[in-house]
């Protein structure tokens, strides 16, 4: 065997082994690997996006945790000024009773004393009468003399 047709047929067989790979090896190594590159850049902006979607979310769970600490504040402030209010309120209506309460007690006690001076007024009127029929040692008739004890007790008065 002659050196240059080895060589020639091995150029050959080398040619021939390239064009067999180039034509139907080559091709689904190609597809499988382009598929492959783009499963990854798919994954790769999958997670990208996954990742923008977790920024927002903790944003909009930090605003809405923001939104429920003002409404709770708001909530509390408003409880306590109604709790202020109903204790003013209470406080006014409990003033109103007491000042009521102290005006009908006032009343009743004016109204006794007016009684009990009344009472002692007709009690010093019947002990002067009596007082005066033990001086005239007579019998002094009150009937009689209503009009006197009647200016009597309007003196006492």
């Amino acid at each position: 065997m002659n050196i240059n047709a080895t060589l020639f047929a091995q150029l050959v067989v080398f040619f021939i082994l390239g064009w067999f790979t180039m034509k139907f090896v080559w091709p689904p190594i190609i597809r499988a690997l382009d598929e492959r590159a783009k499963k990854i850049a798919d994954g790769l902006a999958a997670a990208e996006k996954a990742h923008v979607d977790l920024v927002v979310a903790e944003k909009r769970a930090a605003e809405e945790m923001t939104k429920a600490r003002d409404s709770v504040a708001e909530m509390r402030l408003n409880a306590e000024q109604q709790a202020a209010s109903i204790i003013d309120q209470a406080r006014a209506e409990a003033s109103q009773i007491i000042a009521q309460a102290r005006k009908l007690a006032e009343a009743e006690a004016q109204t006794a004393a007016e009684a009990a001076k009344e009472a002692l007024r007709a009690e010093v009127a019947a002990l002067a009468v009596a007082g005066a029929s033990q001086i005239l040692r007579r019998e002094v008739d009150a009937k009689a003399h209503a009009d006197l004890l009647s200016n009597l007790q309007a003196e006492m008065k």
